[in-house]
């Protein structure tokens, strides 16, 4: 059964990597570049921390064929 992305992990990457993209855009329109940069800073956090989650039985399981 295919999952598509339909677990905690990936909506919790897929949410903090969403808000990362979202703060570094207001620091760019704002102009404040520490804002940017704790916003991109944000997008390789969510991708570990939905890796962390699948791999803690969060997330689906590897297809194998």
């Amino acid at each position: 059964m295919a999952h598509h992305g339909n677990t905690p992990a990936a909506w919790t990457a897929v949410l903090v990597i969403l808000v990362g993209f979202v703060v570094g855009g207001i620091g760019l329109v704002v102009g404040s570049w520490l804002t940017f940069w704790v916003g991109v800073a944000l997008v390789p956090i969510g991708a570990i921390v939905g890796k962390v989650m699948q791999r803690m039985g969060m997330g689906a399981e590897p297809v194998s064929r």
